[in-house]
């Protein structure tokens, strides 16, 4: 049976635990740099896989590669799109969860593929633990459906309508020049940021 090739574009340690959990069911390349045409059309993959990416992927890569390209974004979308999307989920109370879609022009905002819903104990689980657990969650899940992906056999849908974006400079609005502890509890870091936000009123 021939595996499918598989390439991974990210700039994250993250990439380790995907690559664990598919490297043995498929032919797996990684890459950090800008991605070109000419890199597609010389390594043929059957899917690209945008994990914590931070290089702008170009439509004419994306019109290349079609429904052969997806990402990996670590909230329930349309909430949460863009950056910080764990951290957003609590400072908004916004649902929580991970999503495979495919990559559109739009940032986070292609077709839904997969998704999967996830709930924390506030009490109990930190920033840190939350953040490991939605890694976790959309590794598996696109390791339990990678062959069903690699072969284009899935069916898509467009995004609810509504949601949340958000930059990197929206959370510098609210933190100042204050720090985040990630070792906090969700219940710490909501009281944190609702006593940030006291102090400027």
């Amino acid at each position: 049976m021939i595996k499918p090739k598989v390439l991974i574009l990210s700039n994250n340690d993250n990439v380790r635990l995907l690559s664990e959990k598919i490297s043995g069911r498929c032919d797996l390349s990684l890459y950090s740099d800008a991605i070109g045409p000419d890199l597609i059309k010389s390594s043929e993959p059957d899917l690209v896989i945008s994990y914590n990416y931070k290089h702008i992927v170009k439509e004419d890569v994306i019109d290349l590669l079609g429904d052969r390209i997806i990402n990996l974004h670590c909230s329930l979308l349309p909430w949460n799109k863009g950056a910080s999307p764990n951290i957003w989920s609590f400072i908004d109370d916004t649902p929580k969860g991970v999503t495979i879609h495919r990559l559109e022009k739009g940032l986070d905002t292609g077709k839904l593929i997969l998704q999967k819903e996830v709930f924390f104990d506030e009490e109990k689980e930190t920033l840190e633990s939350s953040y490991n657990i939605l890694q976790e969650t959309i590794t598996g899940l696109l390791s339990d459906n990678l062959d069903m992906i690699s072969s284009g056999k899935y069916k898509m849908k467009e995004q609810p309508e509504g949601g949340s974006y958000h930059k990197t400079s929206d959370l510098k609005k609210i933190i100042g020049d204050n720090s985040i502890d990630y070792s906090m509890t969700i219940k710490q870091f909501r009281d944190y940021i609702s006593s940030l936000s006291s102090s400027c009123t």
